[in-house]
């Protein structure tokens, strides 16, 4: 009775531990929850970025060879073909050529006990190429949508009405194909009966789709009488706590899958009064041609209020 005493005292502190969840620039904390299911280690090898996933395998394979190693030097006899004056050292290269499954042929096992262990360690081998091979073709496999999202989002006039603004960008050297586009607005809002609730809102875009989508757009939503954002100020956006989620959707034609991407942000990434700089340009030398400088996609200006 003690020891499933400990164990449930054990599992209901990682619960109120918590488990942190990152969206965008917003971090969530799971208190009293499940813990992580081993599932979920593939989400977050998956997760991974090359050089942290690259520093994993190769944790994982000096780490193995090293506790192999360790069993092989238990039995002095266990491996033939010394070559060197260390014989840890000779033992945690024979691992290396075992879990590889190379076998130069130079050391062998030549005792049961020697020979046991290396058969664990090749099917060892086998199981970790199979899983690792896995994970480096799906990490290759898997499609990644390449959208740039503007640093800020602007609130200036256009044709002469205040409008909500982001600029986005398709960093593919091909066009997306029907693309689909949405801006969510989040803020606290008070309640009749006291304290704050979250509210969402799905702002209405000029146009939320596109059949082709080859280089960059701005996202416009017109703040009307309708609109959510109707009198706000920088002031009022900050006591909400507004945020914005800005989303893309939409089809590779090179691989022939879809792809999706997010960003968020905050009331601090809106700059009222301004517009996104003109990043296009037409060709003088070559008619139907249009040269788009990514390099001032970021950029603003005051607008010009008439």
């Amino acid at each position: 009775m003690g020891y499933v005493a400990f164990v449930h005292d054990r599992l209901r502190q990682l619960r109120s531990r918590g488990v942190s969840i990152r969206s965008g620039s917003v971090e969530f904390v799971k208190v009293n929850t499940d813990a992580y299911q081993w599932r979920d280690i593939y989400r977050w090898l998956l997760g991974l970025s090359w050089p942290q996933f690259a520093l994993f395998v190769g944790a994982i394979y000096v780490g193995l060879n090293l506790l192999f190693a360790v069993f092989y030097s238990v039995d002095p006899n266990s491996v033939a073909g010394r070559t060197s004056t260390s014989w840890f050292l000779d033992c945690f290269f024979f691992s290396v050529q075992t879990l590889a499954t190379v076998g130069y042929g130079h050391m062998y096992p030549q005792t049961l006990y020697g020979h046991m262990v290396s058969t664990i360690e090749i099917m060892t081998g086998i199981f970790l190429i199979a899983v690792m091979t896995g994970l480096i073709f799906v990490r290759f496999s898997r499609p990644i949508a390449r959208v740039l999202f503007s640093r800020s989002m602007v609130i200036g006039p256009l044709n002469g009405k205040p409008t909500l603004m982001v600029r986005i960008g398709n960093e593919n050297h091909h066009s997306m194909v029907e693309a689909k586009f949405r801006i969510m607005f989040s803020r606290d809002q008070e309640l009749l009966e006291g304290g704050d609730f979250r509210y969402f809102y799905d702002l209405k875009l000029h146009f939320n789709q596109i059949t082709v989508f080859p280089a960059a757009l701005t996202l416009r939503h017109e703040i009307d009488e309708t609109s959510p954002l109707h009198g706000a100020t920088l002031e009022s956006l900050e006591a909400g706590r507004a945020l914005f989620f800005v989303s893309v959707v939409g089809i590779d034609p090179v691989i022939a899958a879809e792809v999706q991407t997010q960003k968020d942000y905050t009331w601090r990434d809106l700059k009222f009064g301004h517009r996104f700089v003109e990043i296009y340009r037409e060709s003088k030398e070559k008619e139907r041609r249009l040269t788009v400088d990514y390099g001032r996609l970021h950029d603003t200006e005051p607008a010009e209020t008439k």
